[in-house]
């Protein structure tokens, strides 16, 4: 008899995708919901479905949606996810074998594979990345490194598993601009908030020079010119989000 696997997924605003995220992660035992108060129909639709929701505010801090989400968790593993992941079929069964036998592995590390616009992206940088994401109950929990980002603390060794999560961060360059646009404001206030008044100098050089050295690096040394135009769009966008943060901060604490 297998173990019980319950799928942690926390949202804001899902409503166009998330049934056919539900659909995609049915076979588990459990589905555990942490809605940031959506405006849409989201927590509706994943109810309907037999979800388990809870509805709460994040206020930016999405390890503590995360680790609520895995204190209402009653399986003895948690697959935890975001709502713009898939699960495609080999990752599903090999998952599948992992609960059917005893391991000593608290948790497991999953290679992302992620999606511009559709296209996978293979070079860039953004296809080296493994993330915890499959962890027994009780042996794992999040803690924060910012307001947005945060990281996995696990009691116990780690294994990995062979093959990718799917990851579709977004549908659009309007959708990738207008979330942005929330992102770079928090972090231009965690910069404030934790290293108050900066001098002109690194102010300076992170809206001029860094974003062109992270340019060069995605695109050049990460080799994200062989996606063609999409390595170009998508390196020059990741720039762009530095120079945003660091303009948002700017603007700030100019005088």
């Amino acid at each position: 008899m297998r173990e019980k696997l319950s799928i942690v997924v926390i949202t804001k605003n899902e409503e166009k995708r998330i049934e056919k995220y539900f659909n995609n992660v049915k076979w588990a035992d459990e589905i555990i919901v942490i809605d940031d108060n959506s405006d849409d129909k989201t927590a509706e639709i994943l109810e309907k479905l037999g979800a388990k929701v809870t509805k709460n505010a994040s206020n930016g801090f999405f390890y503590k949606q995360r680790n609520l989400g895995i204190a209402k968790a009653t399986g003895d593993w948690i697959l935890q996810m975001d709502a713009d992941e898939v699960i495609p079929d080999d990752l599903r069964e090999e998952i599948l074998q992992i609960l059917e036998r005893p391991t000593s592995f608290s948790a497991y590390s999953i290679k992302r594979k992620n999606f511009f616009l559709g296209h996978f992206m293979r070079y860039g940088g953004w296809y080296q990345e493994r993330t915890i994401k499959l962890f027994k109950k009780g042996k794992a929990w999040y803690t924060d490194i910012g307001r947005i980002h945060e990281i996995i603390k696990v009691d116990g060794d780690i294994g990995m598993i062979n093959s990718d999560i799917e990851h579709y961060p977004f549908d659009s360059i309007s959708q990738f601009v207008e979330r942005q646009n929330y992102y770079t404001s928090v972090n231009a206030e965690e910069i404030l908030e934790k290293r108050g008044r900066l001098s002109t100098k690194e102010i300076k050089y992170n809206i001029k020079s860094r974003p062109v050295r992270l340019f060069w690096k995605f695109y050049v040394k990460k080799k994200g010119y062989r996606e063609g135009i999409y390595g170009f769009v998508f390196c020059l966008l990741f720039a762009w989000v530095h120079f945003m943060s660091w303009s948002k901060y700017w603007e700030m604490v100019r005088e």
